[in-house]
């Protein structure tokens, strides 16, 4: 094994062994508290620009299956563990991690001390970095991490979206005998989902819950989007700083009022901007599929999936026009909130994910009536 090395912005080096692709990646370097679910991680295009430090001790012990994949690729910049297996046990599993990371450019780095990293980002906040099994000069490459561009002000979900407009017609299909997902509903609504780097598990919830389901780029204008005739809106989470995204913003705003719209992370933060609010960079992020949620409306708490830098300023919302509808317990952060006046509602958090593992999926049925009113009004 060839050695490698995490270079921060700030100077700290972390030296480990090479896994993945031999190569040198940056990105701002993020970490994930999630115990399973790596894959996704691995796949989720919101993770583009971005080099992921995994706190479970050991992952790719359960390889990869093609199933699980949440984009057609891998999107993240790198990936840091404390321990990279190289074996794989699992009846679903098609191929290993290290060689489905490696054959897209992926570089690892294994046998380094992540608690130590998690404290460092944690206390100082997230940073920029490189990961190299190419550059054994670690000044070089600590000066390369500062050269790199920051999050904040950078648009990546327009590099990460469709460039074409496509139907998506596959569902959820059951994991195990145990997996309450039950079966797909009739189809009944037309959805149109704005793709800024949208998970694959978004889509196949929506055409469970009886949607059929038409993806359009990012910059797809708004006067384009009703010409499709939809019965509901769907926009996507995504990778980057919603700040810079203002003809998607000018879109939302023009749609608000026309159809029934819901929106996830990136989509939450996008719906907040064209509802005249402001977002925020947080210091180290949410990112695991530990946190719990309260809904303000039932009072109910629900254990969900995270993945966003950036939030929601409640303060900067008109009340008078938007109802607070969830909250983060762990940091009192904006999660959710509705529209008084329109059939539009969003949550930062990821409800087609499972960690509760079905507490958020009511999120989906309420898209639907929202549709089903709009059809009857």
């Amino acid at each position: 094994m060839h050695p490698a090395t995490l270079a921060l912005e700030d100077g700290s080096v972390f030296e480990g062994r090479s896994f993945g692709a031999p190569t040198e990646r940056s990105g701002e370097v993020v970490f994930n508290t999630a115990l399973t679910g790596y894959q996704e991680v691995f796949t989720d295009p919101s993770y583009s620009g971005q080099i992921v430090v995994l706190t479970n001790p050991q992952i790719g012990n359960y390889g990869t299956s093609r199933d699980d994949n949440e984009a057609s690729r891998p999107y993240i910049e790198g990936l840091a563990v404390r321990e990279f297996s190289h074996i794989a046990s699992n009846w679903r599993s098609d191929e290993e991690a290290n060689s489905f990371l490696g054959q897209s450019g992926i570089p690892v780095i294994s046998d380094l001390d992540t608690r130590a990293l998690v404290r460092h980002l944690r206390t100082r906040g997230v940073m920029r970095g490189v990961l190299s099994s190419t550059e054994p000069d670690a000044q070089k490459l600590v000066e390369k991490a500062r050269g790199i561009p920051a999050m904040t002000g950078l648009d990546l979900a327009s590099r990460v979206s469709t460039h074409r407009r496509y139907e998506w017609t596959k569902s959820v299909e059951p994991c195990s005998p145990s997996d309450l997902t039950g079966r797909a509903r009739e189809v009944r609504h037309h959805v149109v989902a704005y793709d800024y780097g949208i998970k694959l598990n978004i889509l196949r919830r929506l055409v469970h819950s009886g949607c059929r389901v038409t993806v359009v780029p990012a910059l797809t204008s708004a006067e384009d989007v009703l010409a499709l005739k939809p019965d509901g809106i769907f926009l996507s989470n995504g990778p980057g700083d919603p700040e810079p995204l203002q003809p998607q913003v000018a879109n939302i705003r023009k749609l608000i009022g026309k159809k029934p719209i819901f929106g996830i992370c990136l989509g939450h933060q996008l719906l907040g901007l064209a509802c005249g609010g402001k977002t925020y960079k947080l210091k180290f992020g949410h990112r695991g599929a530990n946190h719990p949620v309260r809904n303000e409306v039932t009072k109910r708490v629900e254990i969900t999936s995270h993945n966003h830098g950036f939030a929601v300023d409640p303060d900067s919302l008109n009340l008078n026009d938007i109802a607070i509808t969830h909250v983060n317990l762990n940091d009192q952060t904006l999660e959710g909130f509705q529209h008084r006046s329109h059939p539009v509602f969003c949550v930062q958090y990821h409800p087609e994910a499972a960690p509760g593992p079905h507490d958020s999926h009511y999120l989906f049925d309420d898209f639907v009536q929202l549709m089903n009113g709009a059809a009857t009004s």
